[in-house]
Formats: structure tokens, C-alpha cells, sequence
């Protein structure tokens, strides 16, 4: 916990509770349906909680957008990110359902109100439209861009919110990005958070 508050410290102590209490929820969970390394969970709040808050980092979001967490696992970046911004409501969607069930059990342990869950492939996804798409090291960004775009919103000129596919990926990008066709803004992760742990880990956003 204290690595996240190295870099946030302007949390409310509602947040603060609920981001201290993820760690044991999640040692509880993932001893019965396992959503996180084992060798993780000694870096958890590093690995898992930081990481996701890179995001945070860059973007800001507010209570009039829609963001979906695609493949969300069992619930990250969605959950940090959701007590980071408690008023913006998050979609998370995971063709697993056990997965969501740590979710779901974990937001209600902690009391997130603003997070909804949706056991489904993203293709089968119909009726709605978001603002944002976060994705943390879910497919190629051929793939997930492919996923986004008939789900998301159309933009409009003067909008100045964050938009489109926002996603963590780690390793060399180079030929991912070349046979995506994007053009995605790109930034390292160093650049945001100095620990060793994000060398050769990167925020993309594709609008």
C-alpha cells in the first residue's frame, strides 16, 4: 500500500480503505479461484494496484463518461481504478464468469457502488456505447482495437474528455503496433512511476 501512496496522496479515507483492504481480499479470493499469480501477490499493490493507476496518472475521468474494462479478469485495472474515481461508472466484462465473481464479491466487500459486471464476450456486446475502453494485458492491440470500435462513442469535435482504447501492454510493441494499423499515443510507464518493476511497460491510447 505504500507504493501507491509514494505517488497519490489526496485519497479520501473511504478510498483509502478501500485500497487498503483489496490485498487481503484478494489473497482470500484467489485461494479459491486464482485471478493472480501467487508469486504476485508478495508485489500486489506494485504489480497490480499501481500498475493500474497508471491510468490514472495520465487521465482523468469524470462521472459523465462510460468506460469498460475489457476482459477485465478478476477486476484490474476496473477496481482501482472505480475507488480512484468513484463517481464515474465502469463496465467490466470477462467472458469468465468465475472471474467476475471475484469482482462482484470484492466491490460489494468494499462497497464500490459505481461498478457494473457483464459475463460476456465483447462481440456480443449490443445496445450500449462507452466513452473508453481500458484493457491491461488482454490481447493484441489489433484485436482489442478491432473489439473497441463498435462500441465506442462517437467523438465529437469539441471534446476535450479522454477517449477511445486506453490500455497497458508490456514487451516490444513495435510489430503489435505495425500490424494493429494504429497510431496510438504512447507513453512508458517509467515516465509516470520510477520503480523497476514498469521497465518495458507502456500506456497506450488509440483514438
Amino acid at each position: 500500500m505504500e507504493i501507491v501512496l509514494k505517488y497519490f496522496d489526496d485519497f479520501t479515507p473511504t478510498q483509502l480503505q478501500q485500497l487498503s483492504a483489496l490485498k487481503e481480499l484478494y489473497t482470500d479470493w484467489n485461494s479459491k479461484i486464482n485471478v493472480i499469480s501467487r508469486k504476485d501477490m508478495d508485489n500486489f499493490y506494485l504489480h497490480h494496484v499501481l500498475h493500474s493507476l497508471t491510468i490514472a496518472a495520465k487521465f482523468e475521468f469524470t462521472p459523465t463518461m462510460q468506460i469498460i474494462d475489457l476482459g477485465c479478469g478478476g477486476g484490474f485495472p476496473g477496481i482501482p481504478l472505480a475507488i480512484f474515481f468513484p463517481d464515474t461508472p465502469f463496465h467490466l466484462v470477462d467472458s469468465v464468469n468465475k472471474k467476475l465473481t471475484v469482482v462482484k464479491e470484492v466491490a460489494n466487500a468494499i462497497g464500490l457502488k459505481n461498478i457494473t459486471t457483464q459475463h460476456s464476450r465483447v462481440e456480443e456486446i449490443k445496445n450500449r456505447k462507452f466513452d473508453v475502453v481500458i484493457s491491461r494485458a488482454v490481447a493484441p492491440l489489433k484485436d482489442l482495437w478491432y473489439w473497441s470500435k463498435p462500441i465506442l462513442n462517437k467523438r465529437t469535435a469539441n471534446n476535450k474528455q479522454p477517449y477511445g482504447l486506453i490500455c497497458l501492454k508490456g514487451g516490444d510493441l513495435a510489430q503489435e503496433i505495425f500490424e494493429s494499423n494504429c497510431k496510438p499515443h504512447i507513453w512508458e510507464v517509467t515516465k509516470v512511476f520510477n520503480e523497476d518493476y514498469f521497465e518495458n511497460k507502456f500506456l497506450l491510447n488509440v483514438l
